[in-house]
């Protein structure tokens, strides 16, 4: 009996620098099992391509030209529950990795891995498994799992929880006002408001926070 060839994964890059996307992809074109089937420079983009190649994984960096990965995620994983994303980034920040988290994230890798690792987290991202860096992750998920929070801390009022939904995101306080349509200065006052509440003194302990509670 003749085995079965396994068809390539298909891959779409996402970078608002050229030079990385040929970077990678002449790094990718390299391995039979992985296929390059498109570029993105922008979130506008990258939206665009998931929905003309249809790819398995798309390896997407956290900041982009007209927006940032971590929403552009969100959008495609929504449309396209079965599209897995991969981010690899030069950004170890704790708010960006918490934000790629909450928004469904299947793998974050820093720049600096090697090509190996690279096709190798691609494949693992591929068959249903996530992947994190555990040079910038393992601090985020042990704070996620293990801080201690406050047992019983005071409830939120429903705009608070949006503005903290989009904390979550990663969006800045500019961001959120022009999402719900108020001041900047209106949003800082939220923001004290719910830090007060949950008796944290960072936006990344917000988004933390968030994303505890969306997975209880």
């Amino acid at each position: 009996m003749l085995a079965t060839k396994t068809a390539p994964i298909r891959i779409l890059l996402v970078d608002d620098h050229e030079v990385v996307r040929v970077g990678l992809r002449s790094v990718l074109d390299r391995v039979p099992q992985i296929k390059v089937v498109g570029e993105a420079a922008s979130m506008a983009e990258a939206i665009a391509q998931t929905s003309r190649h249809r790819p398995q994984v798309v390896v997407m960096d956290v900041r982009l030209s007209d927006g940032n990965g971590v929403e552009a995620c969100r959008e495609i994983i929504a449309v396209y529950p079965q599209t897995r994303v991969l981010f690899l980034t030069s950004y170890a920040d704790d708010e960006s990795i918490l934000a790629a988290v909450a928004a469904g994230a299947h793998g974050y890798l820093l720049k600096e891995i090697g090509s190996r690792g690279l096709v190798q987290a691609i494949q693992t991202v591929a068959s249903g498994r996530s992947i994190l860096d555990p040079a910038v992750t393992a601090r985020a998920l042990a704070w996620i799992k293990n801080r201690d929070t406050p047992s019983s801390p005071e409830k939120l009022s429903p705009q608070e929880e949006r503005v903290l939904a989009l904390v979550a995101e990663g969006k800045t306080n500019r961001e959120i006002a022009d999402a719900l349509g108020l001041r900047e200065k209106t949003i800082k006052n939220y923001l004290a408001n719910i830090f007060d509440k949950l008796h944290i003194t960072r936006r990344s302990q917000a988004a933390a926070y968030f994303v505890r509670q969306t997975r209880s």
